[in-house]
């Protein structure tokens, strides 16, 4: 009765000292009543901000759990001052509008309605807040937080609208409920890529098939880079380049894609390159020439042992060496190939826990490749290329004291070089 008493305060004080009519005053009393509704609710909500930006501001700083400062940066307790601010001015509202009963409905719809949709920003926040606070436990580092969420925000959406359809028609919850069951069809139809994303969200994480971190290649969508976000719809991949890729969170079950976790968790990153050695630069090697390759280090105990095995395999077979082609002999290329090897396993960028292998492919029309296969310590993309490139820098220049040639096609120049010849 106090409070109906107050909110007439300023028609009796309309209708006492001044001359204006009933209707007049009653208009001029409910305009001023919400004036000074809205000045109460803005005074409410700056004295709730201020405690929460200088009080729980504080007291976030200064504890010890990160929790709090995420539920400060969110803006929780923003959300939560609003939520408050709207509650307190809901009740004023039936005293307010007392003289405009056909009014008061329609105001209170609007205020449930902002209450909904505050307690909807509200909960998302509070989410939000758990999401970065178990992003710096290592256990949730690398785990798809943000596809839960969405999921949980879009059913929380759903029923947000359910609840403000039900306050605006006046008809029970329950019979909206009950439609959508009807409508569920509809509803797989419209968030099929949701639901999709969903499933395989929850299929990425079970199987462990990428994390947040991780280094994929998905040459189809043009991926090559680092997994940055693994949300419901999309994983988002920063290239090397530093552009964005976004791939459908789905495809990640559905296509086919390379994960270099394995990589990064081992002990080594691989090297697998070919040189190209000419075929006609092949040869067996004299005695002399044998003689000539024992100063270089890396292979003077291995050509020792090797030659001393060939000498009492052929004596033993009586072969005629007046032809160098008979019995067994030393190759150039052999030699080269024990020498890249002894080369990789002394290097010490190499990985020599890990498989080292120099192995000769397949002969082709342009000449004989020698492949170098082995593992860098160093996995770093870029110390990576440096260490290959020292590597072959080194085998490139060795190849002429071999006496071998590297393949490669004729130039301008070498064509113009063999014209200048022929005229001479």
């Amino acid at each position: 009765m106090e409070t109906k008493t107050l909110t007439r305060f300023f028609y009796r004080l309309l209708k006492d000292q001044t001359a204006i009519s009933e209707t007049m005053a009653i208009y001029a009393n409910v305009i001023i009543n919400f004036i000074l509704l809205l000045i109460l609710g803005y005074i409410i909500y700056k004295v709730l901000r201020g405690f929460s930006e200088k009080i729980v501001h504080n007291l976030a700083a200064k504890s010890k759990t990160k929790f709090d400062d995420f539920l400060v940066e969110n803006n929780t307790f923003l959300h939560l001052a609003n939520l408050i601010t709207l509650y307190i001015i809901s009740a004023f509202i039936p005293d307010i509008l007392i003289d405009f009963p056909h009014l008061e409905k329609y105001a209170e719809m609007l205020v449930s309605v902002l209450v909904v949709v505050m307690s909807i920003w509200l909960i998302r926040s509070v989410l939000t807040t758990f999401k970065d606070f178990l992003k710096t436990i290592t256990a949730f580092k690398d785990k798809p937080i943000e596809s839960y969420i969405q999921v949980f925000m879009i059913i929380t959406w759903l029923f947000g609208f359910i609840i403000i359809f039900s306050i605006i028609t006046g008809k029970p919850f329950l019979h909206f409920l009950t439609a959508l069951g009807a409508l569920s069809a509809v509803l797989l139809l419209i968030f099929k890529d949701t639901i999709l994303g969903f499933v395989a969200s929850i299929q990425v994480s079970v199987n462990d098939t990428v994390r947040i971190g991780d280094w994929i290649s998905m040459e189809k969508y043009g991926a090559d880079g680092d997994v940055y976000e693994i949300n419901l719809s999309t994983v988002k991949v920063r290239n090397f380049d530093n552009t964005i890729t976004t791939i459908p969170t789905y495809y990640l079950i559905s296509d086919s894609f390379k994960n270099w976790r394995g990589m990064s968790m081992s002990g080594g990153r691989r090297i697998k390159r070919a040189v190209i050695i000419k075929a006609t630069s092949i040869k067996f090697l004299t005695k002399e020439e044998i003689a000539k390759f024992k100063e270089i280090q890396l292979v003077a105990d291995y050509i020792d042992h090797r030659q001393t095995d060939i000498d009492k395999h052929n004596e033993q077979n009586n072969i005629d060496k007046s032809v160098l082609i008979n019995g067994r002999n030393m190759t150039n290329f052999g030699l080269f190939r024990k020498y890249v090897d002894s080369y990789l396993h002394q290097h010490p960028a190499i990985n020599k826990e890990m498989m080292i292998m120099t192995r000769q492919l397949e002969p082709s029309s342009t000449g004989i490749p020698l492949e170098i296969y082995a593992f860098s310590k160093d996995k770093a993309w870029a110390n990576y290329e440096y260490i290959m490139a020292d590597i072959f820098d080194h085998i490139l220049a060795a190849v002429p004291y071999f006496q071998l040639e590297v393949f490669e096609y004729p130039t301008g120049k070498d064509f113009l070089s063999l014209n200048s010849n022929n005229e001479l």
